[in-house]
């Protein structure tokens, strides 16, 4: 027999005793047709009383479904010993604080030393076979909270949570300048910059995209903010802080240049990249301000908290990620400038 997950289980109800079984895997049980298609296919992946059985037949009060998905693994990712922060972990989940400039998934040019290499490694240490699935990613320079999902029907569920807009995401950063209303909303269309395509700028023919912020804190020079988001676009939250005119501290191209706002001729990495032209009000950062990071070496984003309904569990789940000690260091030094 090839090895399985632990299996997800169903219990049909006198209510429900005649309707299809394909009802109570796509409506009651959730199972997308994508992953239903692969399970018919699979020798033990759906079983009622513990027999395979046809989507088609009916079902009897008091039957019992169970779905199993094969074990997986991520061949094409080397494993690596490299340091984990685990702050929740289930047969169904595993949520990390990630740390900034780690990137997510190896991509071409990052084949190691990726959030991937060493969930990888940890998992093969404790003798799981997992595929990695992160749910969501986070720049290379964003530190805290990201779920991964340790099988396709856990991914798929929480996905489905994320288009619905049922996933808190929060973040705090601290940007450049005094913000002027205490918490407000940016509704600015995102999209890629034509002249620099995989940069990204706000612009009227852009995909839909919604910030919603508030002041956690003021400073002379800077303002930390606490930011949640009703849409994912790439860079969304340091695409519209520079289009408020308060740039992420730190950050080397959504920046502020001396005379207002223009691209950085500085070459973008994998994961940065740059955006529109609008001028910031006369005086809304002075020169200092602008070239100053007030010691950070990344940008000052962090994923402070994430929470979402729990696919097996239909329990709300919720994890908070401690700001990082260079972020820490850098309000200390804010604090201390007044």
């Amino acid at each position: 027999m090839k090895p399985y997950y632990e299996p997800l289980v169903y219990h049909v109800s006198p209510e429900e005793e005649g309707i299809f079984l394909k009802t109570i895997l796509q409506s009651r049980m959730g199972l997308s047709r994508k992953l239903l298609s692969r399970l018919k296919l699979t020798e033990q992946g759906i079983t009622v009383n513990g027999e395979r059985k046809y989507i088609s037949v009916r079902v009897q009060a008091g039957d019992v479904v169970e779905v199993r998905m094969e074990q997986e693994q991520s061949d094409d990712i080397l494993p690596q010993d490299l340091p984990l922060t685990i702050l929740y972990e289930d047969d169904h989940l595993l949520v990390l604080n990630k740390p900034a400039g780690m990137i997510v998934h190896p991509t071409h040019g990052h084949y190691v030393n990726t959030l991937a290499n060493a969930v990888v490694y940890y998992w093969q240490q404790q003798g799981w076979n997992y595929r990695f699935r992160p749910i969501h990613r986070l720049d290379q320079e964003t530190s805290g909270t990201l779920a991964v999902a340790k099988n396709p029907f856990i991914h798929q569920q929480v996905s489905e949570q994320m288009q619905a807009h049922e996933v808190k995401k929060e973040y705090l950063a601290l940007v450049h300048g005094a913000v002027a209303s205490d918490e407000g909303t940016v509704n600015e269309p995102i999209d890629r910059d034509p002249e620099q395509p995989h940069l990204r700028i706000v612009t009227e023919s852009g995909y839909s995209a919604v910030t919603h912020y508030r002041v956690e804190r003021r400073f002379r020079e800077a303002t930390l903010v606490r930011l949640w988001l009703e849409t994912g676009r790439t860079h969304q939250i340091r695409v519209h802080m520079k289009h408020l005119g308060h740039p992420l501290l730190g950050d080397k191209l959504y920046k502020l240049e001396a005379g207002g706002l223009g691209r950085s001729m500085e070459s973008p990495s994998d994961d940065d990249q740059a955006c529109s032209g609008n001028k910031a009000p006369d005086g809304e950062l002075g020169t200092a301000a602008q070239e100053d990071a007030f010691g950070l070496e990344r940008h000052a984003l962090h994923a402070c908290s994430l929470g979402f309904v729990h696919p097996a569990t239909k329990q709300w789940i919720e994890f908070q990620a401690p700001l990082p000690e260079d972020l820490e260091q850098c309000i200390r030094l804010l604090h201390d400038l007044g």
